[in-house]
């Protein structure tokens, strides 16, 4: 029977995350206007700066940020529904790199976020960093550098940096940048837990976008299969487009729900709880396998309509198999998990579901007087 202290982690993990309902309607009312105004949509996507400076004043830019950093305040929550939004609008903007990752880096390592737009990036020994996604955007970037022992933060200039401009399956700016060796050894030391944290709080920024560009799709699908007519009846009611459906819907539902899940177990330990490995690994293993269901369920769905420069869908569809692989690939999450699991071998199993910890967790001061 698992130890008192397991049901009560058991019940956080999976408590449902609740963001500030005020900010999700302005957030709602923000991208359904920039998702009925924005140009058509081609091949390549470019920043939209405009969108960025309206999200900009509203203070979402720096949503995570402390309020005496000049931040907003807020928490993993109300950031995954942002992240979320903007993603389901396919928001061509870098919240993620620019606040969630960027923005707490700068923090962590006591350094200044005095304006500019930044993205973030982890570069070889070498100086190199591949896939910087708004790299070329960029007024500075935030390098997390591993200096032998020591982990490092440094806030590079964009005119101390060499850029490879290059795109990613979505089309987005996914840059090569090559940093001066000595810029990032003058970074600031940063604890070991920054370095650790900083993959996972990534990939479950990721989790969050793919997430909500999928409950976009089930949206979209879902009007598609009620408006198309075929055989005079919608083909809605044709059996072998109801799986497809039933497919994508369930398949999202359960992406939520585990990234919901992580996003609760980050927001109510403030990413210290021992479990958080094992929660991120689930979400981004749930995600990343869902995500083929409904990209190619989608697509199946709508049919040639789908694959046209001018709908939709692509903009949703493509970016989402471009971040699946971003901060850990489907395999590497599934082999983290798989080992998790044998480490905690048939004894432990439940606790490891329920805690996300392998052993379980004794708080001494419990047993105090």
């Amino acid at each position: 029977m698992a130890a008192p202290h397991d049901v009560h982690d058991a019940g956080r993990l999976a408590a449902p995350t609740t963001p500030d309902p005020d900010l999700v309607e302005v957030l709602t009312d923000l991208f359904a206007d920039y998702r009925d105004t924005r140009p058509t949509p081609t091949a390549v996507v470019d920043l939209d700066r405009e969108l960025w400076q309206r999200l900009e004043d509203l203070g979402m830019t720096r949503l995570t940020g402390s309020e005496s950093s000049g931040g907003s305040g807020g928490g993993w929550v109300d950031a995954a529904a942002l992240l979320g939004l903007a993603a389901a609008a396919a928001a061509p903007v870098p919240l993620a790199e620019h606040d969630v990752l960027g923005g707490w880096l700068l923090e962590a390592a006591g350094l200044p976020n005095d304006g500019g737009l930044r993205t973030v990036c982890r570069p070889d020994p070498s100086g190199v960093a591949l896939n910087v996604t708004w790299a070329r955007d960029a007024s500075r970037v935030v390098a997390l550098w591993e200096d032998r022992d020591e982990w490092r933060v440094a806030d590079v200039p964009a005119d101390r940096i060499g850029i490879e401009e290059r795109r990613n399956l979505a089309g987005e700016p996914s840059d090569t940048v090559e940093f001066d060796v000595d810029d990032l050894e003058a970074g600031m030391l940063v604890p070991h837990e920054i370095g650790e944290q900083f993959h996972l709080r990534g990939a479950l920024a990721r989790s969050a976008q793919v997430v909500g560009a999928m409950e976009r799709i089930v949206e979209i699908v879902l009007t598609h299969v009620r408006e198309r007519h075929q055989f005079g009846r919608p083909i809605g009611r044709f059996q072998a487009v109801q799986h497809l459906v039933a497919d994508i819907a369930s398949e999202t539902a359960l992406a939520r729900a585990a990234t919901d899940a992580a996003v609760a177990r980050a927001a109510a330990s403030d990413w210290q709880d021992p479990g958080m490995l094992f929660a991120v690994g689930v979400a981004k293993s749930c995600v990343g396998h869902a995500a083929s269901v409904v990209v190619r369920g989608s697509h199946q769905v709508l049919g040639a309509i789908g694959t046209t420069l001018e709908h939709e869908l692509h903009t949703l569809t493509k970016p989402i198999l471009a971040r699946r692989s971003e901060y850990g690939s489907l395999h590497d999450w599934d082999e983290s998990l798989t080992t998790l699991a044998a480490s905690a071998g048939h004894d432990r199993l439940w606790t490891l579901v329920t805690t996300g910890r392998a052993k379980p967790f004794h708080d001494h001061r419990s047993h105090a007087p």
